[in-house]
């Protein structure tokens, strides 16, 4: 009677137009995801930041958290970590190092948190104001609270124009990293690690040659499809490694089961942490982040990621600001079907060159090459003008192509081989004094009104090799009895075709006759020690000479 009582009045208030529902209805985690899903594109058209629902968040207002990915059985062993951005060429102001021994030390260390979200969500019925708002909504790490915690938030919030500069640098790629974070089921606030590996500069470097926003060694980067040539390196491109990020994070979750320790990983390598951990063990101690022995470089680095978070989630605590980041994507993907100069895609853009690299952080060439860069990056409302743009556009797109050398080749010579000038060609390709350009290398070289594009062999795989220049002095030798071209080649470890050549004979069975002087031309350091040999026997017969004078006089 009841259950027919409540059914009658529910027909009755629909019947009445009522569409309103109780906000506590318990809902069902989000299903664990255990492969990336492909992102979805969003509408041609710029989403308002006013706008109640935008883009993903009309699917995803019912969730408020996420939990962690279940770790996979089938971890696939990884190549060692990315190298620190500590050293960085757009590495944070030295900040000076805290008394680690203070928090190892204590008496009763800060326990984690590691109590998993709770799986009754709440209904959103608008969407986040702002992207800090979403990376709050979807935060699933659990909290770390100790003295290190507490000191860099203190470093961070003495600085508040160095936070300013890293916010307004990161609106450009944080809409697509939480995008990404959120098709994966990751929690939200891992889209601030960039602050803490290169304060999202696509173009740091650091001392161990990592690269890229997120700071992939070059090993770590092949092993995760990010290609390395002349033309692109794709641990500083946006989208390729946004992708192996998380794809190496997620592996080091599933290996570890634990997001701290899956970051120290990260920063230091997992096999690095897994001997650690085995050395807890071993002791009898805790295998958690806090208790481990990893260098304070490791130590500091959940630390200042949970820094960055309480602050980016509370500023007003800190008595930060942190510029506000709308809720709607900064670029647009366009695809190239045409090389093309870079200085031409930025200028049928209306972008400015510098916003342009910035997008397209991965292309160290001036020009961009459809074979192995099929998409550029534009700020979103400038793409549909270089679509429109190109499609009227009747000049040529690329004045620069490739060029495989034929041979070993000095820069002088490739340069007149292309129409170069060896400056310019030494300029474009980074060509260091004193070397050689090796036989199969791929320059970049002016490209004829009507030539090809470069194919996708040369786009993917070009490189150059250089090998030292060896230095050619002119030397004059006696030729002694019965002394041929061919006898004087060999003894000199020469070629008979030069020798008749520097000494202007027509045939390598050529002869001598004794006391001729022959032409060699020898590298640098024979001719060296034949002049040190010359000059050590006049110094001998000069003393001999000075001895004799001597002797005659007495």
């Amino acid at each position: 009677m009841i259950r027919f009582t409540l059914l009658t009045l529910s027909v009755a208030l629909l019947a009445a137009g009522c569409t309103s529902v109780p906000l506590d209805v318990p809902t069902q985690p989000a299903p664990v995801a255990t492969t990336p899903t492909p992102a979805t594109k969003p509408a041609p058209a710029k989403p308002s930041s006013n706008d109640k629902l935008t883009l993903r968040d009309s699917r995803d207002l019912n969730k408020t958290t996420k939990p962690n990915p279940a770790p996979s059985t089938n971890s696939v062993p990884t190549p060692s970590a990315t190298a620190s951005s500590a050293a960085s060429t757009a590495s944070p102001p030295a900040e000076p190092m805290p008394n680690l021994a203070s928090s190892s030390d204590a008496a009763a260390p800060s326990p984690l948190q590691t109590a998993e979200p709770s799986s009754r969500s709440i209904v959103q019925l608008s969407a986040p104001r702002d992207l800090w708002e979403r990376i709050r909504r979807g935060a699933a790490m659990p909290t770390l609270d100790n003295d290190l915690v507490r000191d860099r938030e203190q470093w961070y919030a003495n600085r508040p124009d160095y936070i300013e500069r890293m916010t307004e640098r990161s609106r450009k790629y944080l809409f697509h990293i939480v995008e990404e974070l959120e098709l994966r089921n990751m929690p939200t606030e891992l889209a601030l690690l960039p602050f803490i590996e290169s304060a999202f500069n696509p173009q740091a470097v650091s001392s161990a040659k990592a690269a890229g926003m997120w700071q992939f060694m070059p090993a770590t980067g092949k092993h995760f499809d990010l290609k390395q040539n002349i033309f692109r390196d794709d641990r500083r491109d946006v989208l390729a490694s946004t992708r192996a990020a998380l794809d190496y994070l997620q592996r080091l979750y599933a290996m570890f089961g634990d997001w701290h320790l899956a970051l120290a990983a990260y920063n230091w390598g997992e096999g690095n942490v897994q001997r650690a951990i085995a050395r807890n063990t071993k002791a009898g101690l805790p295998g958690n982040y806090e208790s481990l022995r990893m260098p304070a470089e490791t130590r500091l680095y959940v630390p200042k990621l949970q820094a960055v978070k309480n602050i980016v989630f509370d500023p007003d605590l800190y008595g930060s600001k942190v510029p506000v980041i709308p809720n709607h994507p900064y670029f647009d993907s366009v695809t190239i079907h045409r090389d093309i100069d870079v200085t031409l895609a930025a200028k049928l853009a209306d972008v400015a060159l510098d916003d342009f690299k910035s997008l397209n952080p991965s292309m160290s060439r001036p020009v961009i090459l459809a074979a192995g860069t099929p998409q550029i990056l534009l700020p979103w409302d400038n793409a549909e003008i270089f679509q429109k743009n190109l499609a009227h556009y009747k000049g040529q797109l690329a004045t620069w192509t490739a060029w495989v050398a034929p041979k070993t080749l000095h820069p002088k010579d490739a340069a007149q081989m292309v129409g170069m000038s060896e400056s310019e060609l030494r300029q474009v390709n980074t060509i260091p004094p004193r070397m050689l350009i090796k036989t199969g290398s791929t320059l970049l070289v002016h490209r004829k009104e009507n030539g090809r594009d470069v194919n996708e062999r040369i786009a993917d795989t070009g490189a150059v090799s250089f090998a030292p220049e060896i230095v050619l002095r002119r030397v004059t030798v006696k030729a002694g009895k019965k002394d041929t071209v061919s006898s004087i080649a060999t003894k000199y470890k020469v070629s008979a075709e030069n020798v008749a050549q520097w000494n202007k004979l027509s045939s390598v069975k050529a002869s001598f006759k004794p006391g001729q002087s022959v032409v060699l031309m020898l590298p640098g350091k024979k001719t060296a020690q034949a002049t040190r040999t010359s000059t050590t026997k006049a110094a001998a017969k000069s003393s001999q000479a000075k001895a004799a004078t001597k002797s005659k006089k007495k």
